[in-house]
């Protein structure tokens, strides 16, 4: 069995694409997945398989997802090892930020920089971004919802192609812990 947690983008934002989270570990359950938790309301939960990949696993979340709430929702799945290392690659120092100013924003693939040449990063200054394994560390230091580099990154040009969805410092760990076997 290998715990993973499952990363859904852009619910429960907004009064969109609401998922209650009891709804989503019945559906998770009904997948014949184990040992089904959730955590907050945006969309993380944690559960375990003995057969399966990550993608084949997001690809079966997302189309039950889809059959029950009538629209679709990008799935991420993760397991231990790759949250685990994800955190301990943080090129921030973590330990020193408030957990609002740091945030991981998970890829369905990996990204070469190349995603990224055209961003000017010292026009963002204090703000920073590193690229890591199928994610982008993300340091704003006044929060996510006033980061002007984060609402460049969001760009569709940028993002064409792929499934990303992002967590604050606090919700990365967590994952991480809830994931341990």
């Amino acid at each position: 069995m290998t715990t993973y947690a499952a990363l859904l983008r852009g619910i429960n934002v907004g009064g969109s694409k609401k998922v209650p989270m009891a709804e989503l570990r019945t559906l998770l359950e009904g997948l014949g997945l184990g040992g089904v938790s959730t955590y907050l309301q945006s969309g993380n939960a944690v559960f375990t398989a003995d057969s399966g990949d990550e993608d084949s696993l997001a690809a079966d979340i997302t189309a039950a997802i889809e059959k029950r709430f009538g629209f679709t929702v990008d799935v991420l799945v993760r397991d231990h090892t790759y949250l685990q290392a994800v955190l301990e690659a943080c090129p921030f120092p973590a330990a020193e930020l408030q957990p609002k100013q740091l945030h991981i924003t998970y890829f369905s693939v990996p990204v070469a920089p190349e995603r990224f040449a055209s961003i000017d990063q010292q026009a963002f200054l204090p703000e920073e971004f590193r690229l890591g394994e199928r994610c982008l560390y993300l340091y704003a230091p006044d929060g996510l919802g006033r980061s002007k580099l984060a609402e460049t990154l969001s760009k569709p040009r940028l993002m064409k192609g792929l499934i990303a969805t992002t967590r604050n410092w606090n919700t990365v760990v967590k994952l991480a812990e809830l994931t341990r076997d």
